[in-house]
């Protein structure tokens, strides 16, 4: 519950601006002191007066204002809040929030910020639609940044669509969940994640076409719900998820010794793609072609799931693992939970056709010991947040 929470409300310039004044009336009736910051467009939909009056603070809206940075500094505006919400969020915000800028008190502001952020997307059908905001929507959800909405109705513009701001019961309803007690508060969780880097000598690897995103993802929906969360990750260009102890490494021996260094946690979930041999003599120099292709001898590296699923009194008590298959998709992944010894198993087919590897969505199949779950085609956000809530239930049973 909001109630003694300190929430600062960005209200940048659309249509929707308006539903932000019932807002800060429904939060403060839960208790939440609410402080405002508007945009120059915001200021063309609703005034400064308006917002003030009924938050019963000072609004900002200026960036290089003197009298604002010697008594109220950016850096402590977004400091001194629990939560920073964004409603309405409109596309050219989100896209300068993407990009890291800091050109308005808004955007310097939130990238000045340490706090949860929760957008209120809001804006016409085909500017959600459209590529350019759905990557900087990918790229917002990767940082650990959450969002309520859009719906789907009528538009301001006279279109529809989905991209109309959520409600103010919903929006009140999710700054409740992220201001609440996590559902998986008090547990430990342990997540690998992207491909590991075996070398051949100082230039060259053996490598493989994880991406990372989906393991980033799972850590990041872990820590939003109250998890203490490890993530050790091979070489990757993800953003590094908010909340969690980040741990890098590139080969498979380090990413093991990382995991046991971990050690113990409640939950672990193997998510990354381990190379399964390495080299067993990487050259000290560069080999040169002139002698022709090398002969490389291979040895196995450690398995890491199967290793964490016997480690005896230090084993997590739940271990979850993944299958990238590109045949055969359940039945491997069946075969598989019971070789590694493992409680879930996640099933996807990598086939190159489906694009798994670096794109946005993923197919699961959830393997455990009652059967498999069929979930649908969704975005690897998306599979984070249902995998969380499936951990989370799992713990309070």
């Amino acid at each position: 519950m909001p109630s003694g929470k300190r929430i600062l409300l960005i209200i940048s310039g659309g249509i929707a601006a308006y539903k932000s004044l019932e807002l800060i009336r429904r939060l403060q009736d839960r208790g939440a002191a609410v402080r405002c910051v508007m945009t120059a467009a915001a200021q063309e939909f609703i005034t400064p007066l308006a917002a003030a009056s009924l938050s019963g603070d000072k609004v900002y809206t200026e960036l290089f204002s003197l009298t604002d940075e010697s008594e109220m500094g950016h850096i402590r505006l977004s400091r001194e809040a629990d939560l920073l919400v964004v409603a309405p969020a409109t596309a050219d915000l989100m896209a300068r929030m993407a990009g890291g800028l800091a050109n308005d008190l808004a955007t310097t502001v939130l990238l000045a910020s340490d706090k949860p952020i929760l957008l209120a997307p809001a804006m016409n059908r085909q500017m959600w639609a459209n590529q350019a905001t759905a990557a900087n929507v990918a790229t917002l959800r990767a940082r650990g940044i959450r969002m309520v909405g859009p719906d789907a109705g009528d538009l301001a513009c006279g279109e529809v669509g989905a991209g109309r701001m959520a409600e103010v019961p919903d929006i009140v309803a999710a700054i409740e969940q992220l201001l609440g007690p996590g559902r998986l508060s008090g547990l430990r969780a342990l997540v690998t994640s992207g491909p590991t880097y075996e070398p051949i000598d100082p230039v060259r690897f053996i490598g493989n076409r994880s991406s990372g995103r989906q393991g980033h993802a799972i850590a990041a929906a872990l820590a939003r719900h109250g998890a203490a969360t490890v993530l050790v990750s091979g070489p990757t260009h993800e953003p590094d998820p908010a909340g969690v102890a980040l741990v890098r490494v590139e080969t498979a021996q380090e990413m093991l010794a990382a995991c046991e260094a971990a050690l113990p946690v409640d939950a672990a979930i193997c998510a990354a793609a381990v190379a399964d041999w390495r080299v067993q003599s990487p050259a000290n120099a560069k080999i040169k072609k002139e002698g022709g292709a090398p002969t490389l001898r291979f040895a196995a590296n450690p398995d890491i799931l199967a290793t964490l699923a016997a480690a005896g009194a230090r084993r997590p008590r739940l271990v979850v693992g993944f299958a990238a298959e590109t045949e055969n998709v359940v039945a491997n992944a069946r075969d598989k939970r019971q070789r590694k010894g493992c409680d879930w198993l996640l099933a996807n087919d990598v086939s190159p056709e489906r694009g798994v590897f670096g794109g946005p969505r993923n197919t699961i199949h959830l393997v455990t010991d009652s059967g498999v779950e069929d979930w649908p085609t969704l975005e690897k956000t998306e599979v984070a947040e249902r995998l969380a809530a499936r951990i989370a239930a799992h713990f309070a049973a």
